[in-house]
Protein backbone atom coordinates (compact mmCIF):
# COMPACT_ATOMS: atom_id res chain seq x y z
CA UNK A 1 0.00 0.00 0.00
CA UNK A 2 1.43 3.25 -1.17
CA UNK A 3 1.32 6.52 1.03
CA UNK A 4 -1.14 8.18 -1.29
CA UNK A 5 -3.39 4.86 -0.65
CA UNK A 6 -3.09 5.65 3.30
CA UNK A 7 -3.97 9.13 2.84
CA UNK A 8 -6.72 8.53 1.22
CA UNK A 9 -7.76 5.99 3.22
CA UNK A 10 -7.21 7.88 6.54
CA UNK A 11 -9.53 10.58 4.63
CA UNK A 12 -12.21 8.50 4.48
CA UNK A 13 -12.49 7.53 7.50
CA UNK A 14 -12.57 10.91 8.89
CA UNK A 15 -15.12 11.90 6.57
CA UNK A 16 -17.40 8.56 7.91
CA UNK A 17 -16.45 8.64 11.49
CA UNK A 18 -16.82 12.63 12.00
CA UNK A 19 -20.35 12.66 12.01
CA UNK A 20 -20.85 9.48 14.27
CA UNK A 21 -18.52 11.70 16.53
CA UNK A 22 -19.88 14.87 16.67
CA UNK A 23 -23.26 13.20 17.83
CA UNK A 24 -21.56 10.98 20.39
CA UNK A 25 -20.30 14.50 21.67
CA UNK A 26 -23.92 15.95 21.54
CA UNK A 27 -25.37 12.99 23.33
CA UNK A 28 -22.49 13.20 26.39
CA UNK A 29 -23.64 17.20 26.22
CA UNK A 30 -27.27 16.83 26.40
CA UNK A 31 -26.92 13.86 29.02
CA UNK A 32 -24.91 16.45 31.14
CA UNK A 33 -27.35 19.31 30.85
CA UNK A 34 -30.15 16.90 31.65
CA UNK A 35 -28.54 15.77 34.74
CA UNK A 36 -28.04 19.44 35.58
CA UNK A 37 -31.55 20.16 34.72
CA UNK A 38 -32.36 17.43 37.14
CA UNK A 39 -30.27 18.49 39.84
CA UNK A 40 -31.13 21.68 40.09
CA UNK A 41 -35.29 21.14 39.51
CA UNK A 42 -34.40 18.64 43.11
CA UNK A 43 -33.11 21.46 45.09
CA UNK A 44 -35.76 23.57 44.00
CA UNK A 45 -38.30 21.34 45.24
CA UNK A 46 -36.29 21.07 48.40
CA UNK A 47 -36.42 24.77 48.54
CA UNK A 48 -40.46 24.97 47.40
CA UNK A 49 -41.09 22.27 50.19
CA UNK A 50 -39.27 24.14 53.00
CA UNK A 51 -40.28 27.50 52.26
CA UNK A 52 -44.14 25.84 51.63
CA UNK A 53 -44.41 24.37 55.13
CA UNK A 54 -43.24 27.48 56.27
CA UNK A 55 -45.91 29.46 54.74
CA UNK A 56 -48.69 26.91 56.28
CA UNK A 57 -47.31 27.44 59.76
CA UNK A 58 -47.00 31.30 59.62
CA UNK A 59 -49.18 32.59 62.50
CA UNK A 60 -49.89 29.37 64.28
CA UNK A 61 -51.19 29.83 67.71
CA UNK A 62 -50.98 26.93 70.40
CA UNK A 63 -54.54 26.78 71.94
CA UNK A 64 -53.39 26.57 75.36
CA UNK A 65 -51.09 29.31 74.99
CA UNK A 66 -51.85 33.54 76.61
CA UNK A 67 -49.64 35.39 74.41
CA UNK A 68 -50.99 38.20 72.75
CA UNK A 69 -48.37 38.09 70.24
CA UNK A 70 -48.02 41.89 67.81
CA UNK A 71 -45.63 40.37 66.07
CA UNK A 72 -46.36 39.98 62.14
CA UNK A 73 -46.65 36.34 61.56
CA UNK A 74 -45.68 36.70 58.20
CA UNK A 75 -43.30 39.31 56.49
CA UNK A 76 -41.91 39.66 52.63
CA UNK A 77 -39.10 42.11 52.21
CA UNK A 78 -39.32 43.20 48.67
CA UNK A 79 -35.87 43.27 46.70
CA UNK A 80 -33.92 43.13 49.82
CA UNK A 81 -31.85 40.51 48.72
CA UNK A 82 -29.15 39.10 45.97
CA UNK A 83 -29.98 40.72 42.36
CA UNK A 84 -33.15 41.94 43.70
CA UNK A 85 -34.62 38.89 45.52
CA UNK A 86 -37.66 38.98 47.81
CA UNK A 87 -37.17 37.37 51.23
CA UNK A 88 -39.62 35.97 53.59
CA UNK A 89 -40.00 35.94 57.48
CA UNK A 90 -42.22 33.40 59.24
CA UNK A 91 -43.01 33.92 63.16
CA UNK A 92 -45.52 30.86 64.93
CA UNK A 93 -45.69 29.97 68.35
CA UNK A 94 -44.96 25.83 69.48
CA UNK A 95 -47.54 22.93 69.26
CA UNK A 96 -47.86 20.26 71.60
CA UNK A 97 -45.65 17.64 69.11
CA UNK A 98 -42.46 18.24 67.41
CA UNK A 99 -41.92 21.33 65.79
CA UNK A 100 -38.80 21.59 62.54
CA UNK A 101 -37.20 24.78 61.38
CA UNK A 102 -36.03 25.05 57.67
CA UNK A 103 -32.82 23.31 58.29
CA UNK A 104 -34.80 19.84 60.01
CA UNK A 105 -33.66 20.38 63.61
CA UNK A 106 -36.22 20.50 66.09
CA UNK A 107 -37.33 24.04 67.65
CA UNK A 108 -37.49 23.79 71.17
CA UNK A 109 -38.97 26.93 74.18
CA UNK A 110 -35.32 27.96 73.95
CA UNK A 111 -35.02 28.52 70.49
CA UNK A 112 -38.10 30.66 70.38
CA UNK A 113 -38.30 34.47 71.55
CA UNK A 114 -41.43 35.97 73.20
CA UNK A 115 -42.84 32.58 72.50
CA UNK A 116 -42.42 32.58 68.66
CA UNK A 117 -40.41 31.02 66.40
CA UNK A 118 -39.03 32.05 63.73
CA UNK A 119 -37.54 30.84 60.28
CA UNK A 120 -36.62 33.21 56.85
CA UNK A 121 -35.52 32.84 53.99
CA UNK A 122 -33.63 35.15 51.71
CA UNK A 123 -30.89 35.11 48.87
CA UNK A 124 -27.51 36.36 49.16
CA UNK A 125 -24.19 36.26 47.68
CA UNK A 126 -22.29 33.04 47.90
CA UNK A 127 -20.30 33.30 50.97
CA UNK A 128 -15.91 33.47 50.25
CA UNK A 129 -16.19 34.20 46.56
CA UNK A 130 -13.98 37.20 46.03
CA UNK A 131 -15.99 39.88 44.38
CA UNK A 132 -15.64 40.51 40.95
CA UNK A 133 -15.34 36.88 40.44
CA UNK A 134 -18.30 35.04 38.42
CA UNK A 135 -20.20 33.06 40.47
CA UNK A 136 -23.04 30.15 39.79
CA UNK A 137 -25.79 32.64 41.13
CA UNK A 138 -26.34 33.39 44.93
CA UNK A 139 -27.31 30.89 47.71
CA UNK A 140 -30.59 30.67 49.71
CA UNK A 141 -30.10 31.28 53.23
CA UNK A 142 -32.59 29.81 56.12
CA UNK A 143 -33.01 31.90 59.28
CA UNK A 144 -33.29 30.23 62.52
CA UNK A 145 -33.28 31.27 66.34
CA UNK A 146 -30.37 29.76 68.41
CA UNK A 147 -30.71 28.60 72.08
CA UNK A 148 -30.19 32.62 73.22
CA UNK A 149 -32.94 33.76 70.85
CA UNK A 150 -30.53 35.08 68.61
CA UNK A 151 -31.29 34.52 64.41
CA UNK A 152 -28.74 32.45 63.07
CA UNK A 153 -28.17 31.53 59.14
CA UNK A 154 -27.83 28.13 57.14
CA UNK A 155 -26.61 27.87 53.65
CA UNK A 156 -29.35 25.77 51.79
CA UNK A 157 -27.73 26.00 48.22
CA UNK A 158 -26.43 27.58 45.84
CA UNK A 159 -27.51 28.22 41.78
CA UNK A 160 -30.66 30.29 42.82
CA UNK A 161 -30.43 33.46 40.58
CA UNK A 162 -33.58 35.00 41.84
CA UNK A 163 -36.15 34.31 44.78
CA UNK A 164 -40.16 36.51 44.35
CA UNK A 165 -42.66 36.37 46.49
CA UNK A 166 -45.86 37.24 45.43
CA UNK A 167 -49.11 37.43 47.33
CA UNK A 168 -52.49 36.54 44.91
CA UNK A 169 -55.20 38.72 45.54
CA UNK A 170 -58.63 38.73 43.77
CA UNK A 171 -60.48 36.25 41.68
CA UNK A 172 -57.50 34.23 41.51
CA UNK A 173 -57.64 33.23 45.23
CA UNK A 174 -61.36 33.04 45.48
CA UNK A 175 -61.55 29.38 45.74
CA UNK A 176 -59.74 29.84 48.87
CA UNK A 177 -61.68 31.55 51.37
CA UNK A 178 -60.30 32.57 54.84
CA UNK A 179 -56.62 31.95 53.63
CA UNK A 180 -54.00 34.02 52.49
CA UNK A 181 -52.30 32.74 48.80
CA UNK A 182 -48.49 33.39 47.93
CA UNK A 183 -46.96 32.69 44.50
CA UNK A 184 -43.15 31.35 45.44
CA UNK A 185 -40.56 31.89 42.39
CA UNK A 186 -36.65 30.42 41.85
CA UNK A 187 -34.84 31.26 39.27
CA UNK A 188 -32.01 28.16 39.32
CA UNK A 189 -28.93 28.65 37.47
CA UNK A 190 -25.47 26.35 36.71
CA UNK A 191 -23.62 29.60 36.32
CA UNK A 192 -23.11 28.45 32.39
CA UNK A 193 -25.94 27.50 29.54
CA UNK A 194 -29.15 26.38 32.29
CA UNK A 195 -31.58 29.11 33.08
CA UNK A 196 -34.48 27.53 34.86
CA UNK A 197 -37.62 29.76 36.24
CA UNK A 198 -39.76 27.38 38.58
CA UNK A 199 -42.67 28.33 40.84
CA UNK A 200 -44.92 27.10 43.31
CA UNK A 201 -48.56 28.01 45.08
CA UNK A 202 -48.79 28.03 48.65
CA UNK A 203 -51.64 28.80 51.00
CA UNK A 204 -51.65 29.83 54.63
CA UNK A 205 -53.70 27.91 56.98
CA UNK A 206 -53.37 30.02 60.09
CA UNK A 207 -53.67 33.66 58.74
CA UNK A 208 -56.83 35.34 57.49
Amino acid sequence: MTLLECLVGIALCALLLNPLLKTSTDLVIKQIEYEKTQALISEADRAFELMGRAIRVAGYRNISSQQTNKKSSLEINKKSGFRGSDSLIVRHELSDGIDFDCIGNIITKERTKNQLALQGFLVDRQAGVPKGKKVNGGSLICQSLDRQGRTQITTLMNGVNELVIEEINGVQAQYIRGQRLFKVKLKMTDGVRLNLDLERTFSTRNLL
